[in-house]
């Protein structure tokens, strides 16, 4: 462990980066499966780890070192300092106990998520607080997957994981360049693609009554803009949320939200 006392130290200057400085943008979209990301406070680096996920740079608490510490090998570059240390250091206004930093995982191809019989695909969905949020939900539900096209945000953005307490570890993801020919391979197959959408052959969402043991796919689209044409197509049906008058619609991760528990059968 090596104490920093000045929180310009160089050793410490990735933990004050956004993704945009610890990765390339290919890092970020999954497509090379190289850089890195941030994982803040105890709860989620002790999930990384739980996940299989490796270390590489922790700093923490120096009054209070995290028990987590004690599972990083002797590989990991740790660091420490006091709160007004990691407080400018960490770039937080509140300091947690930790943060560390990972190597991102190699990236998954859509047809890894195949046999999964419940699969959240988004489009355009970039805001890390929809994406973790989305992520959270979907987990808690019993959701198997998720599957992003090429503009959506990346699970593993450090807000992402902070928003989804680490749960973006154990919901397995991948990014499709071509989110409808991955949808409508889907379909074909046999799985029922369920879309939101606010148009007029939608559909209420409790009237969706997928069978059995047939897989189902929720896609949703950008709160503005909902899913393209494409997609539209691409799905079995298209279904809505109920809202009350004057209401036309949820926004992302609370519709994903709501839809996940209705369809979780």
């Amino acid at each position: 462990m090596i104490v920093i006392d000045n929180p310009d130290d160089g050793r410490i200057a990735q933990f004050r980066m956004r993704e945009r400085g610890i990765n390339t943008r290919a890092d970020r979209r999954e497509q090379t499966g190289a850089g890195l990301f941030v994982a803040e406070g105890d709860l989620v680096v002790a999930r990384a780890l739980d996940a299989g996920y490796e270390a590489v740079m922790a700093f923490f608490d120096v009054a209070a070192p995290p028990p987590v510490i004690q599972r990083f090998g002797a590989n990991v570059e740790q660091y420490a300092g006091t709160e007004d240390i990691r407080r400018a250091g960490m770039g937080l206004g509140v300091p947690l106990s930790i943060v560390a930093l990972f190597r991102r995982p190699p990236p998954l191809e859509p047809s890894a998520l195949a046999g999964g019989q419940r699969i959240v695909a988004l489009e355009a969905v970039d805001n890390p607080v929809n994406i973790g949020t989305v992520v959270r939900s979907a987990s808690a539900l019993g959701w198997n997957g998720l599957l992003l096209d090429r503009t959506s945000g990346d699970p593993l953005a450090r807000r992402a994981l902070r928003v989804s307490m680490g749960t973006s570890f154990v919901l397995p993801f991948a990014r499709s360049e071509s989110l409808v020919d991955t949808v409508r391979a889907a379909r074909d197959g046999g799985t029922l693609v369920v879309a939101l959408a606010l148009t007029d052959d939608a559909i209420p969402l409790n009237c969706v009554l997928p069978g059995a043991h047939q897989p189902v796919m929720l896609l949703l689209g950008a709160e503005r803009t909902g899913l393209s044409d494409g997609l539209l197509e691409a799905a079995s049906l298209r279904a809505t949320i109920a809202m009350a008058a004057g209401v036309d619609s949820l926004n992302a991760a609370a519709a994903a939200a709501v839809a996940c528990y209705a369809l979780r059968r």
